[in-house]
């Protein structure tokens, strides 16, 4: 798992005037929580442009006024017009103790389906899964060497490696759907 520096300042009031105030100013209000206490801080929403707008998995490390937190984000609330943040939440790691998160996917292979005229549709852009913070992956590999016309590959097909899959083991990750052209003609297209 790759890591970015956030540096953040502690909060002196909260409430929704103190927070408006702050986003005015171009930062984001952001709470750190799963320690001993929860933390309340600030920092530049500048800083969240590669945390926020990626399918990357990242681990954070949390500098406010000189104390270091390891953490991952959990949650970030955006204004449903213009797209300002919120509210950033974030969860503090502890090497002994499972993570909730999701994980991207990447498929590797060239699925026969797709040779044979198909398309293939990803139905899930990220997994759920639970691990320690040391076994969580940058990105799932799901391998779609396998998919023909009309075939899936579903989540339960997925070997995990030191980490639990969270998501329903039915629920499909990629599809080749068969072409209007090809459909009724037979599963070899017809030629």
């Amino acid at each position: 798992m790759k890591t970015l520096e956030i540096i953040g300042y502690k909060r002196a009031n909260l409430g929704k005037k103190a927070s408006n105030d702050l986003r005015l100013d171009g930062y984001a209000p952001c709470v750190l929580y799963g320690g001993k206490d929860q933390v309340h801080f600030y920092t530049p929403m500048i800083l969240f442009k590669e945390l926020l707008y990626t399918p990357n998995v990242y681990q954070v490390a949390l500098n406010i006024e000189g104390e270091q937190y390891k953490a991952v984000l959990q949650d970030a609330q955006f204004h449903p017009v213009n797209e300002v943040i919120l509210h950033v939440d974030f969860l503090e790691l502890q090497d002994d103790k499972p993570v909730k998160m999701e994980v991207p996917i990447q498929f590797t292979g060239v699925a026969p389906g797709v040779q044979k005229g198909g398309k293939l549709v990803s139905k899930l852009r990220k997994l759920a899964i639970k691990a320690l913070p040391n076994d969580i992956p940058d990105y799932i590999t799901v391998d779609i060497s396998n998919l023909d016309l009309g075939k899936s590959i579903k989540t339960g097909e997925i070997k995990p490696e030191n980490y639990t899959v969270l998501s329903n083991p039915n629920t499909p990750i990629a599809t080749v759907e068969i072409p209007r052209a090809l459909r009724g003609k037979g599963e070899e297209g017809g030629k």
